[in-house]
């Protein structure tokens, strides 16, 4: 009877760990830069994440290999998924408030003299 090699198998394992920890990392970041784009509420993260997820489970490949930067990858399925005028009208409320919270700021300063 042949003995198992267990110092391969303890091998495969902590590399398959590693590579499970990399697909993690990466659709991590992926979600957080896809809401952070305009336009983008939860359901176009949840169906971006379907996306890769699937992706990845159907072919096997990892998924920097197969979409690159998840930032990158991010910006893209926002431009996919979000409605064009939608997104503008974020950015422009998004615009809005910043114009805001900058006078607000202003005007604490002015008031702390």
């Amino acid at each position: 009877m042949a003995k198992k090699d267990r110092s391969t198998d303890a091998a495969k394992d902590k590399d398959d760990k590693g590579k499970d920890k990399d697909r993690e990392k990466w659709l991590a970041r992926f979600q957080v830069r896809l809401a952070m784009q305009p336009g983008v509420d939860r359901a176009v993260v949840l169906q971006g994440v379907k996306e890769v997820t699937a992706h990845c489970a159907e072919t096997g490949e990892d998924p920097r290999t197969a979409f690159g930067d998840p930032d990158a990858y991010a910006v893209e399925t926002a431009a996919r998924l979000v409605p064009p005028e939608r997104a503008e009208r974020d950015r422009r409320h998004n615009g809005v408030l910043k114009a805001i919270r900058s006078v607000g700021r202003r005007a604490e300063d002015v008031a702390g003299l």
